[in-house]
């Protein structure tokens, strides 16, 4: 059972009495993938000391983030935290008092870039000393690279993780105060952290992270060791979130956790999973709901006889399937076959019959043969995804893939993974071809990014729809007709507003 405490930003010990030097707490990979039995604790944080809470006045902030939503997510969190020291956020670096990478560890190309980042700051560092360059995220949590940045980035000043992000404020002040760079990651997950502030992007969609960690070890990913055990927040912490947002006139909230389907499987006082927390924010009027991202393992009947209720429940599931071959899928530690998969999509296409299928898939596998990727581009055609997020395999330093021989040339997964998209984009054409001259449901999100005189939204289906319409109708949903289908994205022409 989870317990519940109560800490503030300057706490230097988490529930569990952890105990760290002044400015050096380095990742360390050993400990990281180990997975304890001890409780995971709820923890309150109460605000930021008085001294901190003006450390940041007539001082700014910029905020670079990769990666994924939980990426994202923890972005508005460490706004919020700034914010509430003082400081106010810029997009110009030269105008920066702090810079932030908020980092990702997928893949290889990820963390080029940040580190590309970092040396082209050295100069503007040298410029400005007293500039704070700090780097935190799931690259943090990579012993391989805050030993990297030790060596090669001394300009940095401040390395915090994923497990202490409500540490920020006192961080902040050493990184400020200090003459050493403040180095401080936990390579063992934290507690589950309430009442955090947050500055979420628009007041129109929101996430809501409803578990943290994973416990899948897919021999091609880092994410178990950057972000630790699962761990599930309590329903009625996350229920009360979303009716907060509710209450606040937000039209859409996506249900955020590395593997969803696990959520409440690390509960041992209550028998509650994600159907049941499902159903329960399916009553709360907020008008859609989605969720991500969803390991096939664990998504079971239950959860398919809810999401059939709809509602708000919209009829678009994520189910990455990352490779078709079930020999494939064994040496990626999946834990499911080819036919479990298939069999899985047969279930939720009965349950509901409109349901739009998207997924992601990892070409040129260590080992993965010629007749093998044929299995994954027969299995894209079976099931009929609506899109896929496509890559080639990226090995990840720490993970058993990484020492795996890696067999398949450069220029073969080239040609895998245009093959695939190929494919991939005939389907999605086809798929929105058969939209033509229907009327869809739109979440007005804002102007299109190539033209502000074209609006865009999303439908249920998270199909992006471009339309001309006057500017009121941003933040609310219109019925549009579908004009002129293309490949990744619709055009259409206002029908009718919908009163929501």
């Amino acid at each position: 059972m989870k317990k519940e405490i109560t800490v503030n930003s300057s706490d230097t010990k988490s529930a569990r009495e952890k105990d760290y030097s002044r400015y050096f707490v380095a990742p360390n990979l050993k400990e990281a993938k180990k997975r304890g039995k001890e409780d995971i604790q709820v923890v309150q944080f109460d605000g930021i000391d008085e001294e901190l809470k003006n450390l940041g006045r007539g001082k700014t902030f910029l905020m670079r983030t990769y990666g994924c939503q939980a990426n994202e997510h923890d972005s508005e969190t460490i706004s919020g935290i700034l914010g509430r020291m003082g400081y106010t956020p810029t997009e110009e670096e030269n105008e920066a008092d702090i810079i932030l990478f908020n980092t990702c560890a997928i893949r290889e190309n990820a963390e080029d870039k940040v580190f590309g980042e970092l040396g082209r700051l050295k100069h503007l560092k040298k410029e400005k000393p007293d500039l704070v360059l700090g780097v935190c995220g799931c690259m943090s949590q990579e012993e391989a690279v805050v030993n990297r940045i030790l060596k090669s980035y001394p300009h940095v000043d401040l390395i915090f993780g994923t497990h202490n992000i409500h540490r920020l404020p006192v961080l902040l002040k050493d990184a400020l105060y200090s003459k050493e760079m403040v180095v401080e990651v936990w390579s063992k997950e934290g507690d589950v952290v309430e009442n955090m502030p947050k500055v979420r992007q628009n007041g129109l969609k929101a996430w809501v992270n409803i578990m943290y960690g994973c416990d899948k070890f897919c021999t091609y990913c880092i994410v178990p060791y950057t972000r630790g055990k699962e761990r599930s927040r309590r329903p009625e912490d996350v229920i009360a979130e979303v009716r907060d947002l509710a209450r606040q006139g937000y039209k859409e909230i996506t249900l955020l956790g590395q593997n969803v389907n696990a959520y409440g499987k690390d509960f041992t006082d209550i028998e509650y999973g994600f159907g049941d927390l499902m159903d329960a924010i399916r009553q709360i009027d907020i008008p859609r709901v989605r969720f991500t991202t969803s390991h096939p393992r664990d998504f079971d009947d239950h959860l398919i006889e809810v999401l059939a209720k709809k509602g708000n429940l919209v009829e678009h599931i994520h189910l990455p399937v990352q490779s078709g071959n079930s020999e494939v899928l064994k040496k990626m530690a999946r834990k499911y076959t080819r036919e479990q998969y298939l069999e899985l999509v047969r279930k939720i296409k009965e349950a509901i019959p409109d349901v739009v299928l998207t997924t992601d898939i990892i070409v040129g596998f260590p080992g993965e043969t010629e007749e093998q990727f044929k299995d994954t581009l027969s299995l894209v055609e079976e099931v009929g995804f609506d899109s896929a997020y496509t890559f080639i395999y990226s090995p990840r330093h720490g993970t058993p893939a990484a020492v795996m021989e890696d067999d398949v040339s450069a220029a073969e997964k080239k040609d895998r993974l245009q093959r695939l998209m190929d494919v991939v984009n005939r389907l999605s054409r086809e798929k929105n071809e058969a939209l033509r001259g229907q009327v869809v449901e739109v979440l007005v999100e804002g102007e299109s990014k190539n033209n502000p005189d074209v609006l865009a939204g999303r439908t249920r289906t998270n199909k992006l729809v471009h339309f001309t319409g006057p500017k009121e109708y941003i933040g609310t949903f219109i019925h549009v007709k579908i004009i002129e289908p293309q490949t990744w994205t619709l055009k259409g022409e206002v029908v009718t507003k919908v009163e929501v």
